[in-house]
């Protein structure tokens, strides 16, 4: 039997272990921003791209959309969302989410080849199928899709359709991904959001009968109130029954003091460390059984999905969005409160719908806050999504590219791993650093090591806002 996390984890380990870190979908993480990067800034990004678009140098390009509406609010939820049952309020937002489109076409060169495309939320699918139309018409108009393009869209069971799906492929989605959080009804309760099994399964069944949808995800949280690992075990051998190609396994993270709907959460209900650690373990070893592969952190595929191909082969990539096949590339983050990252920079648009409007009308980029990396950020990126992506610090690799010795630069951070290294979670020799099996389940605890915003004291940053919490390691 492989080893998870409740077979290989004694108490000590767990209680060293038992630590918040970032989930590395960036480096340095989305906390770390500031609002001395702003729109002068990121038109200044946007037009050293365009210059080596012309030269013909300039890295692929994904897009992310961000549709921030939902009908009701999911108690768990850390997104940025605007709860409405009133559709016609996205009638502004799409106006403005063209304008912004537009305008990113003017500064990059309209036609530029898009390898990857995403509209998250909130809930994307709270649009009618004439508003996705409309959206998906105006990224059109200003981007080309390569032909093999990764285009998938967050789907509520609740709301979407057959019919809906059908319109999806359509337009050209070929990826979907259903948020299902748990099966059992007393969890769905607790957390504001009811959704039969059967519902969720006679989608999915719709979804494979249209035979346009490349892959199909299913969203997983653990640690929610009145979770058991025996209630969750049910859920998992749906969801494996249901066979979707990917499974992503979130932790649930309770910060109430920045998410206001989890206020309505009672803590009482939430599972304990070893209820949590129970539910990660039996998951593993039931989509192991199942026909998936671990991924990393969060992510499961099934073994001939290309995420795992990628992942055996040393081809994985991480971006904003989670794992992914798709190799370095910049990201237009467009919408509400949306993240990019093009070049040495990370940008982010602002969060409220009435500052991202008077932004747009006024004909500038909505950006509010972001980063450029300098040269040990881009250091350390490398370092923490080769542990995150490939399990693997190459020596050589690192002094090839960036002309660093790691051993004579990084020694204290080699020391720290040593610990990790008597707990059978890296091995560290002459040539590297290995994540081993066991380590996988705690592969950012591993690339926490290399990050150096975690040593420095928090801040409040230039919005005055508290210092961000980060989820459980486990």
């Amino acid at each position: 039997m492989k080893a998870t996390p409740h077979t290989v984890f004694t108490p000590e380990l767990l209680r060293r272990l038992d630590t918040s870190g970032p989930r590395y979908t960036s480096y340095p993480t989305a906390d770390r921003f500031h609002e001395r990067f702003g729109e002068l800034q990121y038109r200044q990004t946007l037009a050293a791209r365009a210059e080596l678009a012309r030269h013909r140098a300039a890295p692929p390009l994904a897009l992310y959309l961000h549709i921030p509406f939902c009908e009701s609010v999911c108690y768990y939820c850390a997104c940025n969302k605007v709860i409405t049952k009133h559709h016609d309020r996205a009638t502004e937002y799409l106006d403005m989410l063209g304008r912004e489109i537009e305008m990113h076409a003017q500064a990059l060169g309209t036609r530029q080849r898009v390898t990857q495309l995403h509209f998250g939320g909130g809930t994307p699918t709270f649009l009618s199928d004439a508003e996705l139309s409309r959206v998906w018409a105006a990224m059109a108009r200003a981007f080309e899709l390569v032909p093999d393009a990764e285009c998938s869209i967050e789907v509520d069971p609740r709301t979407a359709t057959p019919e809906r799906l059908a319109h999806l492929a359509a337009l050209g989605f070929n990826r979907l991904s259903f948020g299902v959080q748990d099966f059992d009804p007393e969890v769905q309760q607790a957390v504001h959001r009811v959704q039969p099994a059967e519902q969720v399964q006679a989608l999915m069944a719709a979804a494979r009968a249209i035979g346009k949808f490349d892959s199909i995800n299913v969203d997983l949280i653990y640690g929610l109130p009145r979770q058991t690992p025996e209630r969750f075990a049910r859920t998992i051998e749906r969801v494996v029954a249901l066979a979707p190609d990917r499974i992503a396994l979130y932790g649930y993270a309770h910060l109430p003091e920045r998410f206001k709907p989890q206020r309505r959460i009672d803590v009482a209900e939430l599972p304990d460390g070893a209820g949590r650690l129970a539910m990660l373990g039996h998951a593993i070893e039931a989509f192991g059984a199942g026909g998936y592969d671990y991924i990393g952190m969060d992510h499961f595929a099934k073994r001939h999905d290309p995420l795992a191909v990628a992942k055996r082969e040393g081809k994985l990539h991480r971006n904003f969005q989670g794992y992914t096949t798709q190799p370095e590339c910049d990201l237009l983050g467009l919408g509400v409160s949306a993240i990019g990252r093009v070049g040495a920079t990370h940008a982010q648009n602002a969060k409220t719908l009435d500052a991202y409007y008077a932004a747009i009308r006024d004909g500038r980029f909505a950006t509010v806050r972001g980063l450029a990396l300098d040269a040990d950020d881009l250091l350390r990126r490398a370092i923490v999504m080769g542990l995150m992506c490939r399990g693997r610090l190459d020596f050589a690799a690192i002094r090839a590219e960036f002309g660093v010795d790691v051993p004579a630069h990084f020694g204290a951070e080699l020391q720290r791993l040593g610990a990790m290294a008597e707990d059978g979670l890296v091995r560290v020799d002459a040539d590297g650093v290995d994540v081993t099996e066991a380590g996988w389940y705690v592969v950012r605890a591993v690339a926490m090591v290399f990050d150096r915003y975690l040593r420095q004291p928090p801040s409040r940053g230039d919005d005055g806002a508290q210092p961000v919490r980060f989820s459980r390691v486990l």
